[in-house]
């Protein structure tokens, strides 16, 4: 099985309002690489996603995403500074040390997409 080897793993991010969705991604911090009217390749350091203009209420809002970062309270004082949630309408939790042995805080996209950024503690 030494030839099987695997480079990347990507999701299809779902976007209700895709223009929006787009810019939400763009001030998170997320480079928008390539877009057309259907998709749009989201870049950030080794991590990736494509944002599609497709939305069910129903998956939106049950789609999880966990993004690893090296210093996450610097991310949550960056979003807090730049007032992302209150410009995009969107609720971002608190910094929370899990027994699981990570620090994180939550964040919902325009879409209702839950994101959870976390360090390793």
């Amino acid at each position: 099985m030494s030839n099987l080897s695997s480079v990347e793993l990507k999701t299809f991010v779902p976007a209700k309002d895709f223009a929006r969705s787009r810019d939400f991604y763009q001030a998170l911090g997320f480079n928008m690489r390539w877009s057309d009217d259907n998709l749009a390749y989201m870049h950030h350091g080794s991590c990736s996603f494509m944002l599609q203009n497709f939305y069910v209420r129903e998956q939106a809002e049950n789609f999880v995403m966990h993004l690893l970062v090296e210093d996450v309270a610097s991310w949550h004082r960056h979003l807090s500074a730049t007032r992302l949630a209150e410009h995009f309408s969107v609720r971002m939790g608190e910094l929370v040390d899990q027994p699981w042995g990570m620090r994180e805080f939550v964040l919902f996209d325009p879409s209702g997409v839950l994101w959870h950024i976390a360090q390793n503690t």
